[in-house]
């Protein structure tokens, strides 16, 4: 179950939170025991098993040396433990996920037949491991592999790690000092919102720090800037999860600088999206079919195949009573889609924050309703409420002042005190 309430409740209890970086570091500790012991069949439970010693040390270590260095070593330990050993775990002594399975032959693919996607004949035959669901943009995290770099430097995950911690740090510097910005990106990194699909290879955390790099860049926006527009571009070619943050995204943008305005992001975003998929797939636009049945019928349990993403949310319980569930479960889809449209002409978004909040609560329905669906998911709306509740979502002139009277805490304030996680590289 996910709970929503207000950001700026989130918000006051984060910065009192922040001064407890013990705290944070113990109850990520719980949940990754958690999962060591009750997640099943599978390779979650190794994930588990090495968080929960790295947080737990990092908890100890942060309660009992609350000096400078002290609490540099707890953020290094809550790293290595939660992120960078269960992931050179996983990737040296386990068999590859499913996912960084199909991204590393995305790779290949791209390289070798400029299309990421295996043709129709193939996909009928080779079960839901042939099935490749992102864009093409993912595909680059397997051209690693594909050149022929050995052992883990070919794997995907150390590169969707990277990835992800420079675009967590872009996006902070451009709401904090550089000193703060490194501190909340490593410590983003090593929660288990980031950590957990890091180190399984699940591609979702490089779409989500994209996400709040463009919302980031919004505190900046000026009516004319042509930046944000292309980091959506991105994203919207790697999955379709991003594509709700291009439909409020450009509403925000009517709603602060016109119609005019409005139109010149869609058009960047929309084109460069475009134009990478050109770029990068080639032969895949002579063969629109196989896209469409990647990316939109397999995750719509359309195919033969069925996506092992089967977690017991409404979407698949209903697909699971059979073809009249399945056909309710897309209806409500549709409908929540339709709810989100609605929304945005009835009381659009005018601040990053507001967009970031509406972005999650959209991606909330829509994992709840999908057929194919897991828990996993939830880290799109819980990454992206939490950069609400971090208050680095508020930074622009107009909007400040609000959400200042909203909180209590001045917006530079609560990323100040945030920064006290690891104040010390501050």
């Amino acid at each position: 179950m996910v709970i929503v309430t207000s950001p700026a409740k989130v918000g006051r209890w984060l910065s009192d939170a922040a001064r407890r970086p013990a705290a944070w570091y113990a109850g990520f500790a719980v949940y990754a025991a958690g999962v060591a012991l009750f997640s099943g069949p599978g390779l979650d439970h190794w994930w588990g098993a090495w968080a929960a010693g790295g947080y737990g040390v990092a908890a100890a270590v942060a309660a009992l040396r609350r000096t400078r260095g002290g609490q540099v070593a707890a953020l290094a330990i809550a790293v290595a433990g939660a992120l960078a050993a269960p992931l050179c775990w996983l990737a040296t002594q386990e068999p590859s996920t499913p996912d960084a399975t199909v991204v590393a032959r995305s790779g290949v693919l791209l390289l070798h037949h400029g299309t990421p996607y295996l043709p129709a004949a193939q996909l009928a035959h080779g079960g839901w491991l042939a099935y490749n669901p992102y864009l093409p943009v993912m595909s680059l995290f397997g051209l690693p592999k594909a050149l022929g770099l050995p052992g883990i430097l070919g794997d995907p995950r150390p590169w969707l790690a990277l990835v992800t911690f420079m675009l967590l740090l872009a996006t902070f510097r451009l709401t904090a000092g550089r000193g703060a910005a490194l501190a909340l990106a490593a410590f983003a990194i090593s929660s288990p919102i980031m950590a957990f699909p890091l180190a399984m290879g699940i591609t979702d955390p490089p779409v989500i720090a994209l996400t709040c790099l463009a919302l980031a860049l919004f505190t900046r926006f000026r009516g004319d800037d042509w930046q944000p527009g292309v980091v959506v571009g991105v994203v919207c070619a790697m999955k379709y999860t991003a594509w709700p943050a291009l439909a409020v995204l450009t509403v925000m943008v009517a709603v602060r600088g016109g119609a005019r305005a409005a139109v010149r992001f869609g058009a960047t975003a929309l084109g460069t999206a475009i134009a990478l998929v050109a770029a990068l797939a080639p032969a895949a636009l002579f063969h629109p079919g196989a896209i469409a049945a990647n990316t939109i019928a397999y995750p719509l349990g359309l195919t033969a195949a069925r996506s092992p993403a089967q977690s017991p949310l409404p979407g698949h319980l209903l697909a699971a009573l059979g073809p009249a569930g399945h056909a309710t479960a897309i209806a409500l889809l549709a409908a929540a889609g339709v709810a989100l449209v609605v929304s945005l002409v009835t009381a659009p978004p005018s601040t990053p924050a507001q967009a970031a909040t509406r972005i999650a609560l959209g991606l909330t329905a829509l994992f709840l309703l999908s057929p194919a669906t897991r828990f996993g998911y939830f880290c799109y709306p819980l990454a992206l409420y939490g950069w609400v509740a971090l208050g680095v979502g508020r930074g622009h002139a107009d909007s400040t002042a609000r959400s200042e009277a909203a909180s209590g805490i001045p917006d530079r304030a609560v990323s100040d005190r945030l920064a006290n996680l690891t104040a010390p590289i501050a």
